[in-house]
Parts: C-alpha cells; structure tokens; sequence
C-alpha cells in the first residue's frame, strides 16, 4: 500500500511545488516452503519455516524543486531466510530498520544538483545463534550531476561506510570508502550510454585481507520508442526499453572479510498496448572471496571463485485504469564447489544452493 501527496505529473500546470511532500508505503509478504525432496522430517522442518515479512517506509521532502532542498526518511522492515539445511531453530530471519536525511542543492535551474546525506540500515538476526551477525552500518554520501549538454549529465558519488558489528567474536568492523565519476547521457534520441568508473577499499579493523581495487559501471540502452523531450530526467517504468551491462563492487561478507561481485546483467521492459506490462531480466558473474583465516566459526579455507546466476520476470496486466493483476518469478542459482569446515566439528557447510520464488498480486490505482 502506498500513499503521497501529488506529484509534478499529477498536478495543475502552474502550481507551485507545495512546501513538504509525503509518502508512507506499506508492503507484506506471506512465505510458504514447499520441500521437494529429503527426509519426511527434514520436509516438515522446511515447511514449518512459514511465516510474514513485511516493510513499512516513511519519506519527508521539505521545500522540494527549490534551490535547496531536504529530504528525511525511515523505515523498519522483517526479512524471511531459511538456511539451506531447513534448520527451523537457525534461519536468518531478520529485522532491518533504516533512517536517513540528505540536504539537496540545484542552482540555475536544475542544471547541476547536489546532495549530501547520512543513511543508517540495522540487520538484526532473530535467531540467537547468528547474533553475532547483528550489524550496525553508517554511510555518509554525497553525489552530484552537472548537465553540461541538454541530453548528457556528469556524474559523481561518493560514500564513506562505518559498518560496525557490536559483537566482534566472529567479525571485525570495517570502514569502506568508495568514489565513482562517470557520465550519462542520450547519444541518439533512443540510445542511451551510462559510465561509471572509480575505486573501492574496505579498510578493516586489525589484520585482515582488504579489498582495494576498481569499482564500475556500464550499461548500454535502446528506448524503442524515444526520450520524452530527449531527458533522461523524464523516463518511467513504462517507457519499452533493452539494456546490457556490467558492474563491479563489493560488500562485506558474513563469511570471512569482504565478496567482490562481477556481474553481468540483460533487461527487456516493454509496455503493450499501454495495458499488458512486461519486465524481464537476467544476469550472470563471479563472486570471488579472499582467504579466509581460522575464526569461532571456520577453519581456514584459501580463497575461491563461486558463479551467481539470476533472473526475475514481472508480467502486469492493467485490467483498468484503477487496476491490475500482476505476477512475479525469480531463481537465485549459486553454484560452488566449496564447502566450509565449522570450527572444531568437523561438519561442513555447503555453499550451493539453488532458489525458485513466485509472486501473485494486484494494484489499485486510488
């Protein structure tokens, strides 16, 4: 469910920007494990996993479309996540909560913004045998975009993370920094070229392997009908488009230090008719972890190399003007031939899985 003051779209032409716009949106998910395989025991362990996740955000512009600006936010949400062993005492259940505030400034008519800001996220496992997991992380971010031709803009981001994990028997804290500049842009009417290029380091506390390499990003996109008045500014949901791309980051990772990510990734968004929506995409890359030492958890492991496959498919259909009916399908394909020794038990955990989701709902256009 979601709820906000009108839009620019939506208002009258010549109404002035009112001096706060709000918006509060309300999501719940029922999950379901249907077991396809294993013991009578194990499947009754999987299935009794069932249970509500949800989300709820909040978001506060003050004085929007002015020379400056502000926007506050925050929201708390509940993630469901069984383990790959169905282990009905150990899932990753999570609570998430959020919060932030940036401080927005535009001059000369939109022709340059920035923005400086504060983000906080929380992850809260319910579970008590991964509260060590729990993590607090910080980021202060600044990013900006200067629109040197009608159709190009310059682009810049910065983020500066203080991910700090109260208990630190199983991990350190980090301080990851990264800076990217690039540029975005209509090359044609309907061909559009985005370009990110930059560094990233983790910076972990004490003596850990670090990431410290190049971060980026391209993508490549066809509109197959053109840019509203050629501003990329303009582009909805619902204009029909193709892209191709790569990126290159990182995160860090509950197992050892940090993952790198090497992905890349198709989309297909096409609007039929103006009633039948469909939205496809799929990807493919490397996650690649550095060694890892013997900690509470696991026993020394060299580093390796996994492959993530994914894809998601949205078909909507707008039975009318206030309505529709849509369904969502998503797999998750992690495959690696690395298993993980528990420290001091002998048992190993596997690190493969694979995961299938299927979503069914409708919208009401109030």
């Amino acid at each position: 469910f979601s709820v906000s003051t009108l839009g620019p779209q939506r208002r009258e032409a010549g109404t002035p920007p009112p001096d706060v716009d709000f918006r509060a949106d309300l999501t719940g998910a029922y999950n379901e494990f249907i077991p396809v395989s294993g013991s009578d025991a194990g499947k009754d362990a999987m299935a009794d996993q069932r249970n509500f996740a949800g989300d709820l955000g909040l978001s506060l512009g003050i004085m929007p479309q002015r020379t400056w600006s502000g926007r506050l936010h925050a929201g708390i949400g509940r993630s469901m996540m069984p383990t790959n062993e169905a282990d009905t005492a150990a899932s990753y259940n999570r609570l998430r909560p959020s919060a932030g505030a940036e401080v927005i400034w535009t001059p000369g008519g939109g022709m340059l913004d920035w923005r400086l800001g504060y983000e906080f996220n929380g992850n809260f496992f319910e579970a008590g045998d991964f509260s060590e997991l729990n993590r607090l992380d910080n980021y202060i971010i600044t990013r900006g975009r200067w629109r040197f031709f009608p159709r190009t803009a310059m682009l810049y981001d910065m983020k500066a993370g203080f991910i700090i994990y109260p208990d630190q028997s199983a991990k350190t804290n980090s301080y990851p920094l990264r800076s990217r500049l690039g540029v975005n842009g209509l090359i044609t009417p309907s061909f559009a070229v985005l370009a990110m290029a930059g560094w990233g380091s983790s910076f972990y506390a004490g003596e850990q392997e670090d990431f410290d390499s190049l971060l980026g990003q391209l993508e490549v996109k066809w509109y197959l009908t053109p840019v509203p008045g050629g501003d990329l500014m303009q582009v909805t949901a619902s204009l029909s488009s193709i892209a191709a791309g790569f990126i290159r980051d990182f995160d860090d990772s509950y197992i050892g230090t940090y993952l790198e990510r090497d992905r890349g990734y198709l989309k297909f968004s096409y609007l039929f008719g103006g009633v039948f929506l469909l939205v496809a995409e799929g990807g493919a890359g490397a996650v690649v972890f550095p060694a890892i030492a013997p900690s509470a958890n696991y026993a020394g492991q060299g580093g390796w190399t996994d492959v993530a496959v994914d894809g998601s498919l949205l078909a909507e259909y707008r039975i009318h003007d206030m309505w529709g009916i849509n369904t969502t399908l998503k797999y998750m394909g992690y495959f690696s031939d690395t298993s993980l020794t528990f420290a001091g038990a002998g048992a190993a955990d596997q690190l493969q899985y694979q995961r299938f989701e299927a979503f069914l709902g409708a919208r009401w256009f109030m």
